[in-house]
């Protein structure tokens, strides 16, 4: 048992600091890329998949692809994502997160799942703007439904700030995530936009975005595509 947990710290802290080392460009570009990929699976698989009802209603989309998820007796999760959310023009501009923490429970062993966060409601909305919240502990989160329609016996309307999923082997499935942290990735946030730029100032859509996050753009307005689709606007540099 001994020699286990070895392998196992010394994998996690491997695959924890690939995640979390790399700031750079290419990084950033990498992980857009990676969120858009997981975008277009939600849309490839409406039964098994996050249901129309929910994706209509939501009103920020958080994706956080490849997040490391291991421990061995205390479990833990780390990965960075990308988040937008609805303005009055449309979806915001891409905001840079990291998200990072853990809670309780046997968990042996070390994993790579796609995990899909949606913010229902104003309360969700104004907890992500504070650049850092504590999910089941600041925000309340619960495992999304899944399936082309959410059942109406569902209290996912009236009760979820956060609905969670996780991605794995194509599937689609609710998740729990408590004690997790999500808080703006300042690194990727500065690369990408060359400055310092707030979580609420990117959200709200008071910040333009990018050519490079253009490809992402179109696919989180395709993803969440309720009504008229919102005009993309980028930067001409």
């Amino acid at each position: 048992m001994k020699i286990t947990s070895l392998l196992l710290v010394g994998a996690f802290a491997l695959a924890n600091g690939n995640l979390w080392a790399g700031t750079g460009h290419q990084d950033s570009i990498d992980r857009l890329r990676m969120s858009s990929d997981v975008l277009h699976a939600i849309m490839e698989a409406p039964d098994k998949g996050i249901p129309e009802e929910v994706l209509s209603s939501t009103k920020c989309i958080l994706v956080v692809p490849h997040l490391i998820k291991g421990g061995f007796i205390i479990g833990g999760q780390h990965g960075r994502g990308i988040a937008s959310c609805r303005t009055a023009s449309g979806w915001s501009a891409p905001a840079f997160v990291s998200l990072g923490g853990g809670s309780a429970g046997l968990q042996i062993g070390v994993e790579g799942v796609d995990l899909v966060m949606l913010v229902m409601n104003d309360k969700g909305f104004q907890h992500l703007l504070s650049s850092k919240f504590e999910l089941s502990g600041d925000a309340s989160a619960a495992a999304g439904p899944v399936g082309r329609h959410a059942s109406a016996g569902t209290d996912w309307k009236l009760d979820s700030e956060i609905l969670t999923y996780s991605r794995s082997q194509g599937v689609f499935a609710g998740i729990t995530l408590n004690g997790a942290v999500v808080q703006q990735d300042d690194d990727s946030t500065r690369t990408i936009y060359g400055r310092d730029a707030s979580f609420r100032a990117i959200l709200s859509g008071k910040v333009r975005a990018p050519k490079s996050t253009l490809s992402f753009m179109k696919t989180i307005a395709e993803t969440g595509h309720a009504g008229t689709i919102a005009e993309v606007r980028a930067d001409k540099q």
